[in-house]
């Protein structure tokens, strides 16, 4: 974070802009801080533990947070520091949710310290959900075994491939989809920024009008549509598909419901935009996929008010904000893996009802669903509607109204950006929200993105016992 914040201050030292000395000491303080941790541990043997996990996973999210949001802070905007947070958090956790307006008149820097903070957040979930989860048997641990392989299997003979192709896929990604963005008629500055928010699947934009800026331009909302949905499938799948004799382990059950789900929404939402506002069926298709992906895949991009298209869309967008993307991906929710697991323990209650001495394997893909996994699948589903529902509730005690409150708590929580209604909706911000209501919406992103458990096991007496 250190040298990413030289990066801004670089851009803001080249347009004369004021806040380029913010970000050098901002980078400096951030280094200071690196290096005498660094120090300080050097050649200290730790044991790895779960505790040791939980804690400094919350840690290196917390950490991140807070000094993102300094250049924020310091700069010339007119932001508390809960706003700075929020904001920083926001990107962090790849919400993309923001309290700023004026963005078309922004300094650049400020504009892309915020897209470097989605892309940042991004990378680091990947290798989170990948790499350190599966460890700490919560939540989306079961998600690299399951998604990928079972767990005498690895993908690549060692980790630090297996890092080295997340990156790999991450950052050719990105470059692949800035070329596109640019050759489609985007700035270079636009392109560049846009192309690390839409990997991430952030949604924060350099306009205030999100991606309504360009809705002119169709090819490049398809492109947007095509790199949003690149983003939300399981990274592990671009690993294999390089890799000899994996072609047939690149079917994943989740993908193909993902897809499902993509493309019946797309073509109800189109038919609706056809027959109620006279659309050609091409442009209302492109609408429609654009503004439904950017939901389902927790990126958060608008056009225009989708909630101006009747009950049923708004209905269908109410959904997607719930279903999130793939495991494995920087996309947030409760994911589709996880929706597979839940309908499957459903069908074989039920079938145990009918028939009680009956045994019934819980499968996914060609894996079978252990208890331990499918009681995580339980818990992470408890705990995410229990906190919604009491995200809620404080946020309405704190002046929301009931939509905003609802839906507000709903896309903190699944990291998906825009709600419902006037104020936090696709065509608004959180900008007129009290600080005290930044810090719970702060919280929720944080412990969605964290996979929920891994932050209330935080608050329970038994992990701190000794």
């Amino acid at each position: 974070m250190a040298l990413a914040m030289l990066v801004p201050a670089a851009v803001d030292f080249g347009d004369g802009s004021p806040d380029w000395p913010v970000f050098v000491q901002t980078a400096i303080f951030t280094g200071m801080i690196s290096g005498l941790v660094a120090m300080a541990t050097q050649n200290q043997g730790v044991r790895f533990s779960p505790r040791l996990g939980f804690l400094l996973t919350a840690s290196l999210w917390l950490t991140a947070a807070f000094l993102g949001a300094l250049p924020l802070y310091f700069s010339h905007l007119p932001i508390s520091f809960a706003g700075a947070f929020f904001e920083s958090m926001s990107g962090i956790t790849t919400t993309g949710s923001t309290v700023l307006t004026g963005l078309d008149k922004m300094s650049r820097g400020v504009l892309l310290w915020r897209s470097l903070l989605c892309w940042l957040g991004g990378i680091g979930f990947i290798g989170l959900a990948l790499l350190l989860l599966p460890s700490l048997r919560v939540g989306g641990i079961q998600l690299f075994h399951m998604e990928s392989s079972d767990k005498s299997e690895k993908i690549l003979p060692r980790v630090n491939q297996i890092a080295l192709g997340i990156v790999l896929a991450y950052v050719g990604l990105s470059a692949l989809c800035m070329l596109s963005y640019f050759l489609a008629g985007m700035s270079m500055f636009d392109a560049i920024n846009h192309a690390m928010t839409t990997l991430a699947t952030a949604g924060y934009s350099t306009h205030d009008t999100s991606l309504g800026f360009y809705a002119h331009n169709r090819l490049l909302l398809v492109i947007s549509t095509i790199f949003m949905m690149l983003a939300a499938l399981p990274f592990v799948l671009y690993i294999k598909a390089v890799m000899p004799r994996r072609l047939s382990s690149l079917v994943d059950p989740q993908v193909t419901l993902f897809l499902f789900l993509v493309v019946g929404f797309s073509f109800t939402l189109a038919i609706m935009l056809r027959v109620g506002d006279g659309l050609p069926f091409s442009d209302a298709l492109i609408t429609a996929a654009f503004n439904l992906v950017s939901i389902i895949t927790t990126t958060g991009y608008a056009t225009e008010d989708y909630s101006l298209w009747g009950p049923l869309s708004i209905g269908i967008f109410f959904l997607a904000s719930f279903i999130g993307g793939c495991a494995g991906s920087t996309s947030g929710g409760i994911k589709m893996n996880r929706l597979i697991i839940l309908w499957r323990l459903a069908i074989a209650s039920m079938t145990r009802l009918i028939m009680p001495h009956a045994i019934v394997k819980i499968r996914y893909g060609e894996s079978e669903v252990s208890t331990e996994a499918a009681q995580t699948v339980l818990l992470f589903f408890f705990l995410y509607m229990a906190s919604l529902i009491l995200g809620a509730m404080v946020l309405a005690t704190l002046g929301l109204d009931f939509v905003s409150a609802f839906t507000g708590a709903l896309t903190a929580l699944s990291n998906v950006g825009p709600g419902l209604g006037d104020t936090i909706g696709p065509v608004g911000n959180f900008s007129t929200v009290s600080d005290p209501a930044l810090w719970v919406l702060s919280y929720l992103m944080l412990a969605g993105r964290l996979e929920i458990v891994t932050i209330v096991i935080l608050f329970t007496r038994s992990f701190w016992a000794r």
